[in-house]
């Protein structure tokens, strides 16, 4: 059973930055896939970026070019920089994890199990 405890959300201009950390425990985190999802109220939870086990990224459109995700297994802990923020940027970000399948290869499964509480980002006009 994985925990995961995200920090560094806040408020800031557009065109600014932030950076989001998720830390993880209660599971060997190398073998976690690792992503972080957004939701705004009222709507359905939006996936933002996924990190493999290998370091292999991949984005949501919306936010390809402005946003990297990192992972550091060492310290158990996943980023995510924010560059270049926009107004539709603002919402509650969460991050996730789900154990990797081993199929002959190390698989990430695309949905994810574990959830952190969340941290706001806020961003203004």
């Amino acid at each position: 059973q994985a925990q995961l405890v995200e920090s560094g959300g806040g408020s800031v201009q557009a065109g600014g930055s932030l950076r989001l950390s998720c830390t993880a425990s209660g599971y060997t985190y190398s073998r976690l896939c690792m992503g972080w999802a957004r939701q705004i109220p009222g709507k359905e939870r939006e996936w933002v970026s996924s990190i493999s086990t290998t370091g292999s990224t991949t984005y949501s459109e919306s936010v390809k070019g402005r946003f990297t995700i990192s992972r550091d297994n060492a310290k158990n802990t996943l980023n995510l920089q924010m560059n270049s923020l926009k107004p539709e940027d603002t919402a509650m970000y969460y991050c996730a994890a789900v154990p990797a399948s081993w199929v002959g290869y190390w698989y990430c499964p695309r949905d994810f199990t574990y959830w952190g509480q969340g941290t706001q980002v806020t961003v203004s006009s």
